[in-house]
Parts: structure tokens; C-alpha cells; sequence
């Protein structure tokens, strides 16, 4: 990947890999990601997206944290931008944090499954991330909290609207209003991440292994069933069935579907053409 970014690096798993790593990367400051992180979240995304070698993306932090949250520094940019009138003010900060939520939302947007691997910290903005990652894993150092009532934020990116649907609209009550910290193995407990790893060395081992599986699977089938549940989380049953049907009628009948029942009926690995 050529491009040069100041909050993020891309490292490709390992050579012929079609696992790439995301990383968040400002470790200085645990990794509290500025204003350039909105303007380069969604630029790498959609590199990686468009890119016909990667089949997954893996998303992490840099240094001893995933991420501290939000840049103080930035936050305090946005609070005292206060020129104008105050409906010009309002507005002004409204498509302020409609851009910055579009930074998150271009992990669903994104076509490749994005797989979250979390240890030490992942506080504030960081759950507004992980919890528009499609699978979420940490290493047992890791803890949580959402954070934004403790510095006087209605949390705007997306933990709201996200969280309880992964939690449950209880404890997503109870950990926004709270902004309590809690482990790893509670999140577990919670739903908000599949599986604790020992360390931080076992996670990026055992998440680079889930997404190599993963990226071995036939492309179009990884792709639709990712979008058709991002979809259907907001339409009734039969809305959700009538919308894979459509899906299926333009993308089923692909190569991916003659490899993968040639490769099970004569016991061969299958090769798939990249997306």
C-alpha cells in the first residue's frame, strides 16, 4: 500500500497474504486519535476495499492500547469553534460530526470483513469503532469503557445506535450512562467480543488464523453475507428474506459456487478468482 499516513499504518500479513493489518497508530498517546484519523480512516479503508489482494482486514492499536479514545486537543478545537451565530454554529458542528461518523460507518461500507483484535485500553471512540467492526476479539489485558459522559459528550458516533444491538439494550443502558470500566472476560461475557485471548502475542496469532480461514473462503459468499446481515439488522424477517433473495438471484450463480462443489466433491483445495 503506498500511501503515507500520520494516524494509521497498513502491513500486509505475510507475503501472498491476502490478511491485512489496520493499524491504529499513535502509541505516544494511546493511540487518542486526532482529526487526521477521520480524514484517513475511511481513505484506508477504501484502498484496502478496492484492493484485489486483501480478503480481510484486521484492525488494531500500535504500542501498550488499541485506543484512548479521542484527541483531547481536537475535542477542544471542536468546543471552542464558536464564529458566527449560533445556527451557523449548530450547523457547522452537526456536518462536523456527520463527517466523522462516516469515518466509522466505512467499516460496514467496506465490502471485506473487518475483524477487531483489542488489548490494553479501548475506551470512548474506541468502542464507537469496534463496535461497527464486523467480529470483535481481545487479549485478556484488555478493558473497556464508554467513556463520552465522563467528559460531557453524548456519545455521537455510532456506541448508541451499535452497542445495543451486541449487548443488549440493558447493559448497553448501563454501561453508557455509568461509563464503568469492565474486562475483557465481562465483554466476553457480554456479547461484545467472541473470545479472550491469553495475551496480546496469542491474539494477533490466533485472529491472523481465523482471518487467514476466513480469507481462504469463496469471495462473493463472504461478501454477501456480510452485507445481507449489515442489511437486514434493519428490516423485519421478511424484509431480510426478500433482500437475499434478490442478492442470491445476481450472485449465486458464480465460479466461486462450480469451485466450491468441484473442490468438496473431489477433496481439492479450491482457487477462487479475487474480488
Amino acid at each position: 500500500m503506498e500511501d503515507k499516513y500520520e494516524t494509521l499504518k497498513i502491513l500486509q500479513g505475510s507475503p501472498n497474504s491476502g490478511v491485512f493489518n489496520l493499524i491504529l497508530n499513535r502509541p505516544s498517546v494511546s493511540n487518542a486519535l486526532s482529526i487526521d484519523f477521520f480524514r484517513e480512516f475511511p481513505k484506508a479503508l477504501g484502498a484496502l476495499d478496492h484492493n484485489p489482494a486483501v480478503t480481510v482486514v484486521v484492525l488494531s492499536g500500535s504500542g501498550n492500547h488499541f485506543c484512548g479514545g479521542i484527541d483531547l486537543n481536537s475535542l477542544s478545537d471542536i468546543a471552542n469553534d464558536n464564529s458566527g451565530d449560533h445556527g451557523r454554529i449548530g450547523e457547522r458542528l452537526r456536518r462536523h460530526i456527520k463527517f466523522m461518523q462516516d469515518a466509522i460507518t466505512a467499516m460496514e461500507r467496506c465490502r471485506k470483513p473487518v475483524i477487531a483484535a483489542i488489548h490494553g485500553a479501548c475506551l470512548g471512540l474506541g468502542i464507537n469503532i469496534v463496535t461497527a467492526c464486523d467480529i470483535r476479539y481481545c487479549s485478556k489485558d484488555a478493558f473497556f469503557s464508554v467513556k463520552e459522559v465522563d467528559v460531557g459528550i453524548t456519545a455521537d458516533l455510532g456506541t448508541l445506535q451499535r452497542l445495543p444491538g451486541i449487548v443488549g439494550f440493558g447493559n448497553a443502558m448501563e454501561l453508557s450512562l455509568t461509563a464503568r470500566r469492565f474486562s475483557g472476560e465481562e465483554a466476553k461475557e457480554l456479547g461484545l467480543v467472541s473470545r479472550v485471548f491469553g495475551s496480546r502475542e496469542e491474539l494477533m496469532k490466533g485472529v491472523s488464523t481465523i482471518a487467514e480461514g476466513m480469507g481462504g473462503k469463496p469471495p462473493l459468499a463472504v461478501v454477501g453475507t456480510k452485507a445481507v446481515l449489515i442489511r437486514s439488522r434493519d428490516l423485519n424477517v421478511e424484509q431480510g428474506l426478500d433482500y437475499v433473495a434478490t442478492w442470491n438471484s445476481s450472485m449465486l450463480l458464480s465460479d466461486d459456487l462450480r469451485q466450491a462443489i468441484s473442490a468438496q466433491k473431489h477433496k481439492r483445495k479450491p482457487t477462487y478468482a479475487k474480488l
